[in-house]
């Protein structure tokens, strides 16, 4: 048992890592020989080459370098990580990768365009400037170090697209997590920290029907405009009020199961390729959507998204409305529970009395030392059955809201019980039935790909058998 939670620890902490230490992707053919070059290095001297192959990829003895400076560079250990072992993640996002395009599975140029340019913020943010990245990665120029990278995030992206659809797919029965359960030595059983169940009640400022109508009709002055022959990437760089689609022109990739909300699906799924819809409203605001691609139960799309004003007087008349409401429940007028159901504007939580979910395990406990920081400092020091004061908020969608927050129960530190940890306990049954998946997979897939491991390496213990022996 512990060799295998050992085996899954290993796995998921690298798998933190595949986007950063995934090395630029190099299509070879048999007739290419691959250059060996001799790099100096503690003061010996070392053959740089190609040590692997796995289908159309390659792996140079230098990735394995590369991979442990990135991993250190941002925060990681690697003291417990071995060349065998890097290099055996590396032939797995290779194969992945080699999967992924034999599965006919597409990352556009549109994804890795807005990939490059979250990953260019963050690294900025991080090194200082543009210029200072493109040193740091030992490029000549801009261009070249984009070009560099935009193979290496392609790459990552088909590796994580063919990961996700191997596990994807894996399901687990009630029956399958108790025996899963049952297997686990008393003494290996989990701890799980402190958890509190938390409610909340939200009041949203008022947002005019004039407010409304101007963005209504900015979105379809924009409608026209695109119609006319004007750029929808342009128009949602410029104007959407979305961070996370802004900079990639409002770029998104979905299907029916991906987790965007129930209203903006719908209009989604209803427009044929082409078409650019009305104006509709979601919990973000107003959008207009315009479909590039449907391949097959998948659809590119772009939108744009704007939010009507809130004036200082909707935000005071809030204010002062869920002040109200706290005042009755603290007079015992209303439970918190009855007023979250009849007065907060949440319809997320209102009908389970404010009771918050989740998202994580999808059950209504949250681990204090997992949580958010900012939702920690809201409710880390409530004691049972306390109101919080009233909470200026700016959620997910932008928009500014006054919240009210109870801890309704707090579960102590214990060893996992099956009754009790039934959603946790069902989590980890699941992550070890999917990695029992991965490993099938993997399998399969090696004995009917083209592999080569050259040198020293043949001698490494790999989890995986990717010697074919």
């Amino acid at each position: 048992m512990k060799s295998i939670n050992n085996r899954i620890a290993l796995t998921f902490f690298l798998l933190l890592f595949t986007s950063v230490i995934t090395s630029a992707q190099e299509i070879i053919k048999d007739s290419v020989i691959a250059p060996v070059k001799k790099i100096q290095s503690t003061g010996k001297l070392k053959i740089d080459g190609v040590i692997a192959t796995v289908g159309d990829y390659i792996i140079l003895d230098s990735d394995i370098d590369k991979s442990f400076l990135e991993i250190s560079t941002q925060g990681g250990s690697v003291n417990d990580i071995s060349r065998c072992q890097m290099l055996g993640k590396l032939l797995e996002d290779k194969l992945y990768a080699h999967q992924a395009i034999q599965d006919s599975i597409v990352v556009t140029d549109s994804e890795v365009k807005g990939m490059m340019e979250d990953r260019l913020n963050y690294m900025i943010e991080k090194i200082g400037s543009l210029e200072k990245v493109v040193q740091y990665y030992k490029k000549d120029s801009e261009e070249e170090f984009r070009t560099y990278f935009s193979d290496i995030l392609k790459e990552g992206k088909l590796t994580s697209e063919m990961r996700n659809k191997i596990v994807e797919a894996v399901e687990i029965t009630p029956e399958e997590v108790r025996n899963y359960f049952k297997t686990i030595p008393k003494t290996d059983l989990p701890t799980f920290g402190v958890e509190l169940e938390v409610a909340q009640i939200v009041v949203t400022p008022k947002v005019s029907a004039e407010d409304k109508q101007k963005v209504i009709d900015k979105l379809n002055e924009f409608k026209k405009e695109i119609e006319e022959g004007s750029s929808f990437s342009t128009k949602a760089v410029l104007y959407s009020q979305d961070p996370g689609s802004r900079s990639n022109g409002g770029y998104y990739k979905m299907n029916r199961k991906t987790p965007f909300v129930k209203e903006f699906k719908e209009v989604a799924f209803s427009l044929a390729e082409g078409e650019i819809s009305a104006p509709f409203e979601t919990d973000f605001g107003y959008h207009i959507i315009y479909v590039e691609k449907i391949k097959g139960q998948e659809i590119e799309l772009r939108h744009i998204l704007l939010s009507p004003t809130i004036t200082e007087t909707a935000l005071d008349e809030a204010k002062e409305k869920i002040t109200l409401i706290k005042k009755r429940i603290e007079d015992k007028e209303i439970t918190f529970a009855e007023a979250a159901r009849t007065l907060s504007d949440e319809k997320e939580t209102r009908a389970n009395g404010g009771a918050l979910i989740n998202p994580q395990t999808q059950d209504t406990r949250f681990e204090l030392t997992k949580m958010d920081p900012t939702f920690y400092s809201q409710v880390s020091n409530l004691k049972a059955n306390q109101v919080s004061v009233p909470i200026l908020d700016q959620g997910e969608e932008g928009k500014k809201k006054f919240k009210l927050i109870t801890v309704t129960n707090r579960i102590d530190e214990h060893t996992a019980d099956y009754a009790k940890d039934y959603i946790k306990i069902k989590e980890l049954a699941l992550k070890n039935k999917q990695i029992l998946a991965i490993g099938k997979w993997f399998n399969e897939k090696i004995k009917e790909t083209y592999i080569k491991i050259i040198g020293e390496y043949r001698d490494c213990d790999f989890a995986n058998n990717w010697l074919k022996k």
